[in-house]
């Protein structure tokens, strides 16, 4: 398996590595200015990318439900923090963000859900952030009286 996972890697890298040396010897304004070129250039190269993440990104997944399911403490801590999180995520949308229509600069109007949804988006962040940094800080002190 581990020398199939080389392989593979290779032959991605050798065909990214024709790719980034196509893109450079274009050029900066060619690329900008020719739209054949940028489907013939860049269009492949970022394909690659969409594959190998959307390939890491499965097996990160298949591999992590698998050691929950593995592991009943596990699954009960993961279900744990998930609920946790979805409770901070509800309690920033209908406890803190408002919704407001909001024309933007290219004409168009954010509508007040999609509003709300990036002020609780915003919140949840300040949230996140501000138990971080306590954690952080109580561990620090922690250690400090030890």
């Amino acid at each position: 398996m581990q020398k199939i996972i080389k392989l593979v890697a290779a032959i991605v890298g050798v065909i990214s590595i024709f790719f980034l040396v196509r893109i450079i010897g274009a050029g900066d304004e060619a690329l900008e200015t020719d739209p054949a070129l940028q489907d013939s250039i860049v269009s492949p190269f970022m394909y690659i990318a969409y594959i190998i993440l959307g390939v890491m990104v499965f097996l990160v997944l298949v591999f992590s439900i698998k050691h929950m399911f593995t592991n009943a403490a596990t699954l009960k801590k993961t279900l744990t923090n998930v609920g946790a999180f979805l409770a901070l995520a509800l309690i920033a949308y209908f406890g803190f963000a408002t919704g407001v229509e909001t024309p933007l600069r290219d004409g168009e109007v954010l509508s007040a859900g999609d509003s709300q949804l990036v002020g609780a988006g915003l919140y949840l962040f300040y949230f996140l952030v501000f138990i971080a940094v306590g954690i952080m800080l109580f561990t620090g002190i922690k250690k400090m009286v030890k």
